[in-house]
């Protein structure tokens, strides 16, 4: 971690310099009517470099000449202007129309004069934004070349704070992407493009790749963070990514354990702590400095921190998530039914969820909530739960409890997973026109996350073998909500569901039952 203390070998100026090497030249306009001045000016500043970078000089004879040569360049780092020229207020007239109309207040302006008892510089200096007031028989040769040098080098500051600044909303935009990600690879690939502009690098691809190792000595390699045109045309998201010769420049750099830069690849090793290490790759398509160099190396210590923290946290929510799914099939398990019934239910829910316009933050927490729906069955009876045939008034009544029970085990909790899913547990059963049950809640008052998961529940039931039925063909399922469309579910649920039929069937292929030997008897008495 040392090079995240070292300070940077270069000044503020020596940065700007650097950043500003694609300027060729410094352009300086020279606007008087006296071509004898023209001449002059050039002579004198003909060999001027200002941090060897020389001066361009661009010429107009009067004020609406010197408009237009504004209009096509506005870097324009220096002016001198003459007062009089077509009118006697031309100059000042420029300067205004340069300042208000072209809103350009970085080019440093030199107002010169023949006449100084025309126009008071007091008067000129108080209500006109020039950087300087010159009487022409006052500017010698050396005089000209420190006024020169002075304002060049204030408009090559100027440019360093604009750039500054753009640097710092650029900053300020990119946080909304970096905060908004909403997994690790999105939060690591918005800062890797932020770093990209903010730094000017230009390259042709970028990787970051971290080695963990557990606390059984298993390592893990990661990928967090890329760009470039081959992974724009990828969808998956791991370091099969890596394309065969950088992933093999990576392994390398692992087992070298340092930092290499050749042929335009800079390929930086960081031990951010015993267990973790991280490489950089970036190809640059063009030379680049020592300081983007640093900027680059503390960048990727820095994500490298950044996503153990933020995964240790992520960790933690997808193995909640994972046991929730756990607990939904030992549920599952225990009444000896299908166990992929829930996890089917899971991802149906949020497909639903979806369709009918719902945030992703809602069908994502239905997702993960949906499994709890039948979560009060551990307060069940066994021999309720496994009786083949027809449920007595008494049992039905014990098996209807399972709603309340599963609601009074999560309804005191603050976790908003935990909430919906005491929510859908105690709601999943009741109906549209108010025959449901615990409650008996009709039409809108019913929770949308329990008429969500009813419906599905229902659908993906029908569908599954169960110890007292055969599965049915999807055909009569579809008919079936149809039929029971304003009795028992939500109509514009059940409109929905029709549209996602097709993908709910390509769910249940790739989450297929799995027969309990309970299962596999009807199956074979029935066949």
């Amino acid at each position: 971690m040392e090079f995240l203390k070292k300070s940077p070998k270069t000044s503020a100026l020596d940065t700007a310099a650097r950043l500003q090497r694609n300027v060729p030249a410094w352009k300086v306009a020279i606007i008087d009517d006296d071509r004898q001045v023209h001449a002059v000016t050039r002579l004198v500043l003909a060999n001027t470099r200002i941090d060897d970078i020389p001066i361009e000089f661009l010429d107009a004879f009067s004020g609406s000449e010197g408009l237009r040569l504004f209009q096509d360049h506005p870097d324009i780092a220096l002016a001198f202007i003459d007062v009089i020229m077509e009118s006697d207020d031309a100059g000042l007239d420029l300067i205004h129309r340069i300042r208000h109309e072209l809103g350009n207040h970085t080019t440093r302006i030199v107002l010169r004069t023949g006449q100084p008892g025309t126009s008071p510089e007091e008067t000129i200096i108080r209500d006109y934004d020039i950087n300087d007031y010159k009487s022409k028989i006052e500017l010698t040769d050396t005089k000209l070349k420190t006024c020169t040098f002075s304002c060049i080098r204030s408009y090559r500051d100027i440019l360093t704070i604009e750039n500054s600044q753009r640097g710092m909303r650029r900053v300020i935009d990119a946080s909304d992407s970096v905060l908004l990600s909403r997994s690790l690879y999105q939060f690591g690939n918005a800062i890797f493009e932020h770093t990209i502009q903010l730094l000017g690098i230009n390259t042709t691809e970028m990787y970051l790749v971290t080695r963990h190792e557990d606390l059984y000595g298993d390592t893990e390699l990661t990928l967090l963070a890329a760009t470039g045109a081959a992974v724009e045309l990828r969808s998956g998201w791991n370091t099969s990514i890596l394309p065969p010769d950088v992933k093999t420049s990576i392994m390398e750099t692992l087992v070298r354990k340092r930092s290499s830069n050749k042929d335009g690849i800079f390929i930086g090793y960081y031990n951010t702590d015993p267990r973790t290490e991280s490489v950089l790759y970036t190809n640059f398509r063009q030379p680049h400095s020592e300081l983007q160099e640093d900027i680059l190396r503390m960048f990727a210590a820095n994500i490298t921190l950044i996503f153990q923290n933020l995964s240790a946290r992520e960790i933690i929510l997808e193995t909640q998530k994972e046991l929730l799914l756990v607990i939904g099939d030992a549920i599952e398990l225990r009444s000896k039914e299908t166990g992929s019934h829930v996890r089917r239910v899971s991802l149906m829910s949020e497909l639903l969820a979806l369709q009918i316009g719902q945030s992703n933050e809602f069908a994502q927490t239905l997702r993960h909530a949906a499994p709890l729906h039948d979560l009060g069955k551990i307060g069940i009876p066994e021999y309720i739960l496994h009786k083949p045939g027809k449920l007595d008034p008494e049992e039905w009544e014990i098996m209807k409890s399972h709603a309340t029970i599963g609601y009074e085990m999560l309804k005191n909790s603050n976790r908003i997973i935990a909430k919906m899913g005491a929510r859908i547990a105690h709601s999943h059963h009741e109906h549209w026109d108010g025959r449901g049950y615990p409650q008996g809640l009709s039409g809108e008052s019913i929770p949308l996350e329990g008429r969500i998961v009813g419906i599905i529940d229902v659908i993906d039931a029908l569908g599954s073998q169960r110890t007292y039925k055969k599965a049915w063909a999807e055909e009569d399922i579809k008919q079936y909500i149809i039929d029971r469309r304003g009795l028992q579910f939500d109509p514009a649920l059940v409109d929905a569901a029709i549209v996602l039929f097709d993908q709910f069937r390509e769910i249940r292929r790739q989450l297929p039952d799995i027969l309990t030997p309970h299962t596999q008897n009807i199956s074979e008495s029935s066949s």
